[in-house]
């Protein structure tokens, strides 16, 4: 099966087969058959349309941290907080879509650059790619895993409390039970394989923001809800900190991390395919984050909790009927465990490059056994320490602001400029220019401001904590 030509992506001489005469594509093929990776291989297939892509986009940005937002408000007032969130959708569809286009030139060189690491090797050079592009990736990739993990097992833990108040299982419990969930999804091939299961996962965030927004709505408009108080709280070091870490966690919420990746699952020719991919993602990201965010911050003003179905329960008195909880936190579980199976794709792609071996066929045993005990152990690690370390939150702030940040929001705009040299003269050389400048110091304020956030909570860290 690994052996059939149109198994492979098409990637490096082969990313040029569709878009030069016929007669070299045979030969070029078979100089790709030489030259791939297992990983590439076997894990970023190049078979999707735009519409696979505009799913892989959805659960990769539109996941459950979005239920934070109402929180980020909390630091920012309305004006600030609205025009977070539009700056934040304007900027990163712009810099998804530059990496889209110096991905397509590239491709149309006869280049086809796979992954992310790969485009800063080819653009900034070697070092870039393996000592800070590469690690960094990794880094955000599968923190967003045991993030994942550790939020898929915080849902079920309130889901049980609610029906036994007085249950005594502990929250590492719900985690390890999470974590098993997931170890059967990580078996899932290829990215490409995920695309009906990214579908459902497109579906599932529609419908707990939906849940999330009416909460908040049927609560607000109840005598059931807090007071609505929209004042800043704490004192001027508090605050000013709080307005970097409420940009940590909105930048976290647009961030992606793995766009060459998804690019890398479509079909050839690719152009114009991502520009359609992304419309599709931004119009549910528009939808969701605008309607929980603007709805749970008017519903409990600066009482927005971290994560907003939190509010949903006030001293164990659930403000909503308790069944409307339970669908909420079960829409919420299923697409948590999508999304950490799409961000466990890069160290899938990793693993599969040290242990796999492309000249076998992708479901022998030469292949198999590697990849199922490989991926295994990355999920039974992203368990342990999503149990371990109950306050990976504040670590997860962290690497937002030294990982989303400059994947998402700087290279990008880099990237674009190094590969198609605008004109010092021209508007989008300077746009470029100031969001790579005005970012590179958001990121390094927000990283400030989560390492002092990570310091005031080390008092109450405790290993296997039961919070």
């Amino acid at each position: 099966m690994g052996k059939n030509n149109s198994m492979l992506p098409t990637s490096t001489a082969g990313g040029a087969a569709h878009e030069t005469p016929e007669k070299s594509n045979a030969s070029q093929q078979l100089q790709y058959q030489k030259d791939v990776d297992a990983g590439a291989l076997f894990v970023l297939k190049s078979k999707g349309s735009w519409v696979h892509c505009g799913y892989h986009l959805t659960t990769s940005i539109v996941a459950p941290p979005l239920l934070s937002l109402p929180y980020a408000f909390t630091f920012l007032g309305w004006t600030a907080g609205i025009f977070c969130l539009v700056i934040g959708a304007l900027v990163t569809f712009y810099s998804y879509n530059l990496i889209s286009l110096v991905l397509e030139h590239h491709a149309k060189m006869g280049n086809r650059q796979l992954r992310f690491r790969d485009m800063a090797r080819d653009i900034l050079g070697p070092r870039w790619g393996r000592y800070f592009v590469g690690p960094i990736q990794f880094a955000v990739c599968y923190g967003a895993v045991v993030a994942c993990t550790l939020l898929g097992g915080q849902c079920m833990k309130a889901i049980y409390l609610l029906s036994t108040p007085n249950g005594t299982m502990k929250l590492y419990e719900f985690v390890i039970i999470f974590g098993c969930f997931m170890l059967i999804l990580a078996q899932i091939p290829s990215f490409h394989s995920l695309r009906h299961i990214n579908l459902i996962s497109l579906v599932l965030c529609l419908a707990y923001s939906a849940c999330a927004t009416a909460g908040s709505i049927y609560i607000g408009n109840s005598s059931k809800g807090p007071q609505k108080d929209y004042s800043l709280k704490g004192n001027t070091e508090n605050k000013t900190f709080g307005i970097f870490n409420a940009v940590a966690i909105i930048a976290t919420t647009y961030g992606n991390g793995i766009i060459p990746e998804i690019q890398a699952t479509l079909a050839p020719p690719v152009k114009g395919k991502m520009f359609k991919g992304l419309s599709v993602c931004y119009t549910v990201l528009i939808v969701t984050f605008f309607s929980v965010a603007i709805s749970g911050y008017w519903a409990f003003g600066n009482e927005s909790e971290g994560l907003i179905l939190s509010n949903f329960v006030d001293n164990e008195n659930p403000l909503v009927p308790k069944w409307f909880i339970y669908m909420t936190n079960v829409f919420t579980i299923a697409q948590l465990s999508v999304v950490g199976v799409v961000y466990l794709q890069p160290t899938n792609e990793v693993l599969e490059q040290t242990f796999g071996d492309p000249k076998s066929p992708e479901f022998s045993n030469r292949n198999v056994i590697p990849r199922v005990i490989s991926r295994s152990l990355a999920i039974s690690i992203a368990t342990t320490i999503a149990a371990m370390l109950p306050f990976f939150g504040d670590i997860n702030s962290l690497i937002g602001a030294f990982g989303f940040m400059p994947l998402d929001f700087v290279l990008p705009v880099v990237f674009f400029n190094m590969t198609f040299k605008p004109s010092k003269r021209s508007p989008i050389f300077w746009l470029n220019i100031t969001i790579a400048v005005a970012f590179s110091a958001l990121g390094a304020i927000a990283a400030v401001a989560a390492v002092r956030q990570i310091v005031l909570d080390a008092k109450n860290y405790q290993l296997f904590a039961n919070v």
